[in-house]
């Protein structure tokens, strides 16, 4: 559904994005994680042309956008819409006029307007507050306010700019939850930016971590859980430095067991090995359990033990002696 290569975007002597690829499927929900800096904003913002990459092409919807004139550009971003940190909405303008602003600027009709704004108040579950104004909302339902207008003109692809990061925690889930609803719902393509890991786990598919205008690793999330030395899977699962000789072993979905199952007393009994714990953790992502455990093991059958792990379906990997 989006397609974006080998993207460029300077200013002055600032690379913000240095040869970006990325490859959103149909109907997933991809999120992008960063630090501030990483160039998460440019990149969305080169998505939809709000910002025009130096180089490289942006292709949503089998509509290659770079090479698209004015008039046809605007047409092709009613296909986007975009919900953005802070809002953006219009104070003067009451929740139904803020929603209603770009069906008028698309020429819809006003008696079409009115009902479309109906139905995309219910979506988001603000019915009865349609003549209120944004000072008089809280933060979670200015933020489902800019949902409902991004969703005005029926698009294909959402575009999340930190939609999440000025709500509190509990805020944060109902919006998360609104999010994935709709992409159930109504098949929406949703690309995320965030500097939060707890969006990725909550509501990603697949993701992509940022740094310095770059993408250092990008795919479908129990793909990079099950990749040795994924840097996605050492930030989920944060662990102590590895000792050398140490082994961390990572529960991804390509585990023929249960994520719960005792498989460290099942090595310990199959041969006759000794376990010592050192940390662990484990997390529901992207309806995935999944989890890292870091022990130590010794004995005379560790070698063969290690090999079961192995084949069981875990990623083990050895810290270097």
């Amino acid at each position: 559904m989006i397609k974006v290569s080998g993207l460029r975007k300077v200013y002055g002597s600032v690379v913000a994005l240095d040869g970006v690829d990325l490859h959103v499927r149909k109907g997933e929900i991809f999120g992008v994680l960063g630090q501030s800096g990483a160039g998460k904003s440019t990149l969305l913002r080169c998505v939809n042309l709000l910002e025009r990459p130096t180089a490289g092409a942006v292709t949503v919807d089998g509509r290659e956008l770079t090479a698209l004139g004015e008039g046809e550009l605007r047409r092709a971003r009613q296909g986007i819409g975009m919900i953005h940190q802070h809002f953006a909405l219009l104070s003067s303008r009451t929740v139904a006029g803020n929603v209603a602003f770009p069906l008028e600027i698309m020429g819809m009709p006003r008696d079409r307007r009115a009902k479309r704004v109906v139905e995309l108040l219910e979506l988001v579950g603000l019915t009865g507050k349609a003549k209120a104004y944004p000072a008089q909302l809280s933060g979670g339902q200015k933020q489902r306010v800019g949902i409902a207008r991004a969703l005005a003109g029926e698009p294909s692809v959402l575009l999340s700019d930190e939609a999440t990061s000025a709500l509190d925690p509990g805020t944060t889930q109902s919006i998360l939850a609104l999010l994935k609803r709709l992409n159930r719902e109504l098949g929406l393509t949703i690309l995320l930016i965030t500097h939060e890991m707890d969006v990725i786990k909550a509501v990603c598919d697949s993701a992509a971590i940022m740094s310095d205008g770059r993408i250092e690793e990008a795919g479908p999330i129990p793909e990079l859980l099950a990749r040795p030395g994924s840097r996605l899977t050492q930030e989920l699962f944060p662990l102590p430095p590895a000792e050398p000789g140490s082994v961390t072993i990572t529960f991804t979905g390509t585990y023929t067991g249960r994520a719960d199952e005792p498989v460290v007393s099942q090595v310990v009994r199959k041969f006759d090995v000794d376990v010592n714990i050192l940390g662990g953790a484990l997390e529901d992502v992207a309806g995935v359990s999944a989890g890292r455990l870091r022990v130590r093991l010794t004995g005379e059958e560790s070698g063969a033990a290690l090999g079961y792990l192995r084949d069981r379906g875990l990623l083990v990997e050895v810290a270097s002696r």
